[in-house]
């Protein structure tokens, strides 16, 4: 069974005090936008809502995307907050992915590898086993690799890539993750469908990690 979502794009009004809290802080950003969600008791309260966003600032007012399993209750969010652009059901086109159709995409990420850890022990042919080290943030050409196995995973063959390092704002009540201050990288460019069925999965749950913060959500349209 295909998965479904829904995509909202709001344009930001900068003069409203919470959005200007928020785009200083993306983690006051996932808490405001966490408003949209059913808000039924999970332990995994955004990933059960299907809650992925991205911030584009190509334009002179931000844009946010944000995309959820259900449609979103834009009641939620502070009064005049922003303006409601499109909500859009994705289900036909995910139903539309088909193997060798060209695309352009869209995906904000975190590109990270984890260097090897201390030693913890043998495997039976005695190589070391290491516990999983710290992640280490991928810039450049890593960053490229990164993005095109993920992809190739996803279920899209990449022809193209452009990279765009993009801020990751935080306040200083934030807290700091050892090793990983958030890098967010957005990747644009072409692809054909390699897997329509792990796209579609791909599309619905998210790439990649900080998934909270405005990371993994991938955007398609046609070449």
């Amino acid at each position: 069974m295909t998965p479904t979502a829904t995509l909202t794009r709001i344009r930001l009004n900068t003069t409203h005090h919470a959005v200007r809290r928020d785009l200083a802080d993306r983690v006051q950003l996932h808490k405001t936008l966490m408003r949209l969600t059913p808000g039924t008791p999970s332990p995994h309260p955004r990933r059960d809502a299907g809650l992925l966003f991205r911030l584009d600032t190509d334009h002179d007012q931000p844009t946010l995307l944000v995309q959820t399993t259900q449609p979103p209750n834009l009641a939620g969010l502070p009064a005049h907050y922003g303006t409601l652009l499109a909500a859009r059901d994705l289900t036909p086109l995910l139903h539309a992915l088909t193997p060798g159709r060209h695309v352009r995409y869209r995906i904000t990420a975190v590109p990270v590898r984890h260097l090897p850890g201390p030693p913890c022990g043998r495997r039976p042919d005695g190589r070391l086993l290491r516990r999983r080290g710290i992640p280490t943030a991928l810039h450049g050409h890593d960053a490229a690799q990164w993005w095109q196995r993920r992809a190739s995973q996803a279920g899209l063959a990449l022809t193209s890539i452009s990279l765009t390092p993009r801020t990751f704002e935080r306040s200083s009540h934030t807290p700091h993750r050892p090793g990983l201050d958030h890098q967010l990288i957005q990747f644009d460019g072409h692809a054909h469908i390699s897997n329509a069925q792990l796209l579609a999965q791909s599309i619905c749950r998210g790439i990649g990690r900080a998934q909270s913060y405005g990371a993994g959500l991938l955007s398609l349209a046609p070449a």
